[in-house]
């Protein structure tokens, strides 16, 4: 399994842990929902850099955790960007009284899973997604 699954950050200094078995997870996570990922980079930035991404990109003036860009021209190939950050991350983890690493773990494969072709615009697809985030979850162990 040799997918291209890069980590970069952006206006901040963060080290990942465990890169190569969340390489692994993150590949196999993507498996089994029947696609293999030909590039998947993850930028994890300051809550300023995905601000400006959201204005600029999506027209929405508000914070988040995560945007995802979908550069994929096969459905069965992801090729994407996934952008993390780092200070919502720590927000939420509290918010929902989780660990970091859980929260950190959770989001990471939320936009995995939208490469995938899900969305979390409905109550129904939100319950939908957070089901699968579970499950993957599940498949993390280190």
């Amino acid at each position: 399994m040799n997918s291209a699954i890069f980590f970069f950050t952006e206006e901040i200094t963060f080290n990942l842990k465990n890169k190569p078995a969340l390489r692994i997870w993150i590949a196999v996570s993507a498996g089994k929902e029947g696609v293999s990922i030909d590039e998947l980079n993850y930028i994890f930035c300051s809550d300023e850099y995905l601000l400006n991404l959201n204005q600029k990109y999506l027209k929405h003036d508000e914070y988040t955790d995560i945007i995802t860009f979908d550069h994929s021209f096969d459905k069965k190939k992801i090729n994407g960007e996934v952008f993390i950050s780092i200070a919502r991350i720590k927000e939420n983890a509290k918010i929902f009284k989780t660990t970091f690493q859980n929260e950190l773990h959770r989001v990471m494969i939320h936009g995995v899973l939208h490469l995938c072709g899900y969305n979390d615009k409905t109550k129904a697809a939100q319950s939908k997604m957070r089901s699968k985030e579970d499950y993957y979850l599940n498949l993390l162990s280190f």
